[in-house]
């Protein structure tokens, strides 16, 4: 099994602007230098625990301090941004990575990030992301075009003379990626419709199972091969010496974010009484410690194997990609990137079998 990050950032709100980017910046190289496959990078404009609103910016300062890793963000919000600049933007940073870039989308789920954009129906969310995609497609093949579509123009201009900057992705393709924080997901079905990567963020194994089946129902009707290895799931792992080690800094550092934060978003969203392994507890009564027993993997290298191989023996098989979550550990980063290093080394390596 790959393992790879997903750089949301769940970093505290009191964090400054400098703490937020140089803690992505340096989790990036220490993943590279770990072995991690990917790394993806959240967007929010005002979310005070997803600080980062340019996951460009962190992308072109991890581009020149790190050598394997590929890169991403996940995702851009296509509605909130003209998708000609936006291909021209992307298009260059893969240029830049030389195949290291991946480009996940997504049409924005929060209200907040919609209305600092004038965006008081987001109903049409959907259809700006469609076409934002049709005229990102246009561009990246450096032909002349001309668009007008219901929500933006744009064209590409016949060169007159000198020939115009190349416009199209390192290898002539872009990599794409959505998340699915639903089940049914219309975000996996529509990846599954383009070939995109799939990123689930887990919400229970019956939740992954329906995104993996609808993906591969979809695929293999589009005459595609379908591998289990395509799916990206989002996860907190966290390894440590010992169980009782690593439980403990698990909750002193994953468990404030989800405290605060990711049990009232899951709540809202719904998916919160999918990760209940007791359906007759009330989802009120979910706390860190309920999560760091039955949600998160936490524990030594042998406990973590353990509860992976569990995992899947639930799951009816494994998959490509583990994302784990980044969490605020910027006081004392030492146990978090001891515990990334020992996941890549210590635990993968077992569960290669599994995929």
């Amino acid at each position: 099994m790959k393992i790879g990050m997903f750089q949301t950032p769940f970093v505290a709100p009191e964090r400054s602007a400098v703490q937020v980017f140089d803690w992505a910046v340096q989790q990036a190289i220490v993943a590279d230098q770990a072995g991690f496959s990917e790394y993806w990078i959240g967007e929010h404009a005002t979310l005070n625990w997803e600080g980062i609103p340019c996951p460009e910016l962190v992308i072109s300062a991890i581009a020149r301090q790190t050598k394997q890793i590929k890169v991403g963000p996940l995702a851009h919000l296509l509605p909130y941004y003209h998708p000609a600049s936006l291909a021209i933007q992307t298009a260059w940073l893969s240029q830049i990575l030389q195949g290291r870039y991946m480009l996940g989308v997504a049409t924005g789920a929060y209200p907040t990030d919609a209305t600092l954009r004038g965006v008081k129906d987001m109903s049409v969310n959907h259809r700006m992301m469609l076409e934002a995609i049709e005229i990102m497609q246009h561009v990246w093949k450096a032909e002349p075009f001309e668009f007008k579509g219901e929500f933006w123009n744009a064209g590409y201009p016949k060169a007159e003379g000198k020939p115009l900057r190349d416009t199209r992705p390192w290898g002539g393709t872009m990599p794409m990626a959505m998340t699915g924080l639903s089940a049914p997901s219309p975000s996996i079905k529509f990846a599954a419709t383009q070939g995109y990567i799939p990123a689930s963020v887990f919400a229970g194994n019956d939740f992954l199972r329906s995104h993996f089946d609808s993906y591969k129902e979809i695929a293999e009707q589009r005459g595609r091969s379908y591998s289990r290895s395509i799916h990206r799931v989002v996860r907190d792992v966290f390894v440590g010496d010992s169980d009782k080690e690593a439980r403990r800094l698990a909750i002193e550092g994953i468990g404030r974010a989800w405290k605060e934060y990711l049990l009232p978003t899951y709540q809202r969203f719904g998916v919160l009484p999918g990760l209940l392994h007791d359906r007759s507890m009330r989802v009120e009564d979910v706390d860190v410690n309920y999560l760091a027993d039955h949600v998160w993997i936490v524990g030594s290298p042998e406990t973590v194997v353990r509860k992976f191989q569990e995992w899947f023996d639930d799951l009816g098989g494994a998959f490509g990609t583990l994302l784990m979550y980044s969490h605020d550990y910027i006081d004392n980063p030492r146990p978090w990137e001891e515990s990334m290093r020992r996941f890549v080394m210590e635990v993968a390596p077992k569960l290669a079998r599994e995929i």
